[in-house]
């Protein structure tokens, strides 16, 4: 008798109901077992969902920044194509805001939708760190190509961060790294003893103010920290406080906003006529940039000289994705973070490939395996360079860079010229 003689005959038996639930448990029964965290099941014909949240309104240039990271996992996503036959889709782009409301309302909109595997994001550390907790619970992954606070992965001494979470992971760099790299150029190239540094007390600017202090201290400099609340828009008092040690630097590891008010005010101050000014990475930014009073301004952040280094999951060279970037988008990339954008969407998708299994005609996608896939990257060739994951999520090259803004007409962060860099 054939399958189909069967299914009438027992049909009749049973009833239709009853054939039904027969097949539907048989068709469960074909479904892989899941593991703790449960299973993403991706239908015949659907498509696999994965999520970018970033910066899309609010503080003023990083907007523009999050839509390039947007666009990168955008671009990735073309040129890595199907899985398994499924194609891949981020929906519409979640909006974080950098705030840590921004961040959590994001990640609900996110876990209320239960085909989602996977995020890339956040693009602010302030909103990471309100977004992690909900996103690992619900045991999904997320990878930031821009957070780089310490509390959100460790020490690099084998301590867990604060607002570290399972299933979280970046392909940016630690601050921990730039602090230290940015505390021996200042102390050594530029001969400076007694530095100011100014952060808004979220994660971000808090955190590297913090990294920057305790290493420059270890070379025998001092270091007087001061703060300005998030939006404020008179710089003059807090400069005015920071002026009365008599600095040789000020150190800005802020973001476009506030940044912009100081460097606009900095000459109402008596004391800073003479100042170096010493940013970090969120004020590589177009916007930022073009402000004449950003002029002389030693700038920290990721590498962003790549040379042949290609993607191992597109054969995409830097090169090609700003070519790509520039065909697609009519527009010149915003962000020193668009590399780590693709790579971070590529390492996703790669996971996502490597634990995918195909039953029934659908695809099941183990969200444990997912999180253990990633961890266990090690030696992925990258745009940004050779990727490998520790134990608490930290998947970046480790390599800093300072440049040396001397042109406001020049706002391409890529274009400013390399004045020192540091390996791990």
């Amino acid at each position: 008798m054939s399958r189909m003689a069967r299914a009438v005959s027992l049909g009749g038996r049973l009833g239709w109901a009853g054939l039904i639930a027969i097949l539907l448990l048989a068709s469960a029964a074909c479904a892989p077992r899941s593991g703790p965290l449960g299973s993403v099941r991706v239908a015949p014909g659907e498509a696999i969902q994965i999520r970018a949240v970033n910066v899309l309104t609010g503080l003023a240039g990083v907007g523009l920044s999050g839509a390039a990271n947007q666009r990168g996992v955008e671009i990735a996503l073309s040129d890595y194509g199907d899985i398994k036959g499924h194609p891949v889709t981020m929906g519409a782009g979640l909006d974080s805001r950098c705030t840590a409301d921004g961040g959590a309302d994001a990640a609900r909109v996110v876990i209320g939708d239960p085909r989602v595997v996977g995020v890339i994001g956040t693009y602010c550390s302030f909103a990471a760190a309100a977004a992690a907790p909900i996103i690992s619970e619900a045991g999904l992954v997320m990878i930031s190509p821009s957070n780089t606070s310490p509390s959100l992965t460790s020490d690099l001494l084998g301590n867990v961060g604060s607002n570290h979470r399972e299933g979280y992971y970046r392909t940016s760099n630690n601050d921990l790294y730039q602090g230290r790299v940015v505390a021996k150029f200042a102390y050594q190239e530029l001969r400076v003893r007694r530095v100011s540094a100014i952060h808004d007390g979220d994660p971000y600017t808090m955190g590297l103010a913090s990294a920057f202090a305790a290493s420059f201290e270890d070379f025998g400099g001092s270091v007087s920290i001061f703060s300005v609340n998030k939006g404020s828009i008179d710089m003059v008092p807090t400069l005015t406080r920071a002026a009365a040690g008599g600095p040789d630097a000020l150190f800005l590891p802020l973001f476009p906003d506030e940044g912009g008010h100081i460097v606009e005010q900095l000459d109402q101050v008596a004391g800073l006529e003479e100042v170096t000014l010493i940013g970090g990475a969120a004020l590589l930014n177009t916007q930022f940039l073009q402000v004449p009073e950003s002029e002389g301004l030693y700038l920290a952040g990721p590498q962003s000289d790549f040379g042949s280094n290609t993607n191992e999951a597109t054969n995409r060279s830097w090169a090609a994705l700003v070519e790509e970037y520039r065909q697609a988008y009519h527009d010149e990339p915003s962000t020193v973070y668009l590399p780590h954008a693709y790579d971070a969407a590529t390492i996703l998708l790669s996971a996502i490939e490597e634990v995918a299994v195909e039953a029934g005609g659908a695809l099941y996608i183990d969200r444990a395996k997912l999180r253990e896939a990633l961890m266990d990257i090690e030696g992925f060739r990258g745009i940004i360079g050779t990727i490998s994951c520790d134990d608490f999520g930290d998947c970046g090259t480790g390599v800093v860079q300072i440049v040396h803004h001397t042109d406001s007409s020049v706002n391409d962060p890529a274009k400013l010229p390399i004045v020192y860099r540091a390996n791990p």
